[in-house]
């Protein structure tokens, strides 16, 4: 039961039946953009029949987040797209006492001991990159990072290299993203037999058939070849029980397909800004050549590697892969006054929030500087949350700090970026923020 209208918080209000919905498909971030300039920090709108708030304040959005999280989980939509035969029932999908206990079962994967072996993979896969590196060319470094940052997935989670077989899961991870991008796929039924779904089908019954026949193969050798992979096969709960295959397999192409794109996104943002930053460029070579000395970077040097944390910051901060995050209320709730009945979609969105005048200073700036000055321990606990928050934290955050920082310094340790003549970006924001046509730079070799 829906609040009274008049008891509603302000918004746009949109074409009968259909409500704001053409207004936000042709640009949601000047759409979500614009709601919070005209309308406030909650903000109501009614998408084709499913009442909508918005929230843009950094305790209401913890309200949702942490302190009730219990009663809101994954919006209808997100399960329904992400969900089904691609991702099944992994982290990325799964509510209630089965989340939790894939959580527990799959955290040791991410202990700090483990992902020092997987920075060492990042920076051979990164000094693999710079030897394809040429001094003057244009480069497209999406497409880059994408390549790189999935064969760091695939050695990490299944010790193979993209020369091997792993090379299958290229075509067939872009064929599932390039569906994903599409708003009209989504909302067109699975299936009905159209060359986008039957194409979508074939490129997950691809990957269904490389995660099968490795995890069966492992199973059937018992080999620890101290990928994630093992680890997943090893890990049993308190009552002795184990993972089935099916619930390895969701668990697989979760982290495979939410980790390697979200990290090339950021990476692909930060040459972007850099190369139209030559002073922040500048000032992070001077830390690597002081830090690094020419050598390759490792995971101990991170702690000294403060400014190359603060460029990823940033970058996260004015480019946020998950640019909005949505949740359903299981029951009545109340933010800000406002009453939130049962059915209710919530949005937050990292990309109005990170960049409000009220937490940043020149907010649209791209000022990895900011960082320098203990900000983060003074904003808001919400007020940059890239990677989500609360018990929902993305589980991977860590390997992919990690992974942006060390790569970061190893490719920038050896390039300098520069605009190139078509260098302008356009944002896609799908299930994730993509550049759409790519980001090119070009590449000038650094001296030593």
């Amino acid at each position: 039961m829906s609040a009274p209208r008049e008891l509603l918080p302000p918004g746009p209000r949109g074409m009968p039946i259909l409500g704001p919905v053409v207004d936000y498909a042709k640009d949601p971030l000047a759409f979500i953009t614009r709601c919070v300039r005209e309308y406030g920090d909650v903000v109501y709108i009614h998408f084709m029949g499913q009442p909508t708030y918005m929230l843009q304040l950094p305790e209401h959005i913890e309200h949702v987040l942490v302190s009730r999280h219990r009663h809101y989980i994954k919006d209808k939509l997100q399960r329904k797209l992400m969900g089904g035969r691609l991702l099944g029932n992994g982290l990325l999908t799964s509510e209630g006492d089965f989340w939790l206990r894939q959580r527990r079962l799959m955290q040791p994967a991410f202990h700090r001991q483990r992902l020092a072996t997987y920075g060492r993979v990042m920076v051979e896969h990164s000094q693999r990159q710079l030897a394809s590196w040429r001094d003057g060319e244009v480069r497209d470094v999406y497409a880059d990072m994408m390549r790189l940052t999935l064969g760091i997935a695939v050695k990490c989670l299944f010790d193979l290299d993209m020369e091997e077989e792993a090379e299958s899961v290229g075509p067939a991870l872009a064929r599932v993203m390039e569906h994903f991008a599409k708003v009209h796929a989504l909302l067109m039924p699975e299936w009905l037999p159209t060359p986008e779904n039957l194409g979508y089908k074939a490129a997950v019954n691809q990957l269904d058939a490389l995660v099968s026949g490795l995890v069966q193969r492992r199973r059937e050798t018992g080999v620890d070849a101290g990928d994630l992979l093992s680890l997943l096969l090893q890990v049993q709960d308190e009552d002795g029980s184990r993972m089935s295959d099916q619930q390895i397999r969701d668990e697989v192409l979760t982290l495979v397909l939410a980790g390697h794109e979200t990290t090339a996104i950021t990476l692909a943002f930060c040459w972007h800004l850099l190369a139209r930053h030559p002073e922040v460029e500048a000032a992070l070579h001077r830390e690597l050549d002081s830090v690094l000395g020419g050598r390759a970077p490792t995971v101990e040097d991170l702690p000294a590697l403060t400014f190359t944390e603060h460029v990823v910051k940033e970058c996260l901060r004015l480019y946020p892969p998950a640019w909005s995050l949505s949740r359903e209320a299981l029951e009545d709730d109340e933010v800000g006054g406002w009453r939130i009945p049962a059915g209710m979609m919530v949005l937050v969105n990292p990309w109005t929030v990170h960049r409000d005048a009220r937490f940043y200073e020149e907010p649209e700036a791209f000022r990895p500087q900011r960082w320098a000055d203990g900000l983060e321990q003074r904003l808001p606990r919400f007020a940059w949350f890239p990677f989500g928050g609360g018990p929902r934290l993305c589980i991977g955050v860590g390997f992919a700090l990690m992974e942006a920082r060390l790569v970061l310094a190893s490719l920038a340790q050896r390039f300098r970026f520069e605009r190139a003549p078509d260098d302008e970006v356009e944002l896609l924001p799908s299930i994730t923020l993509r550049p759409k046509h790519g980001v090119k730079v070009r590449l000038r070799a650094r001296a030593g």
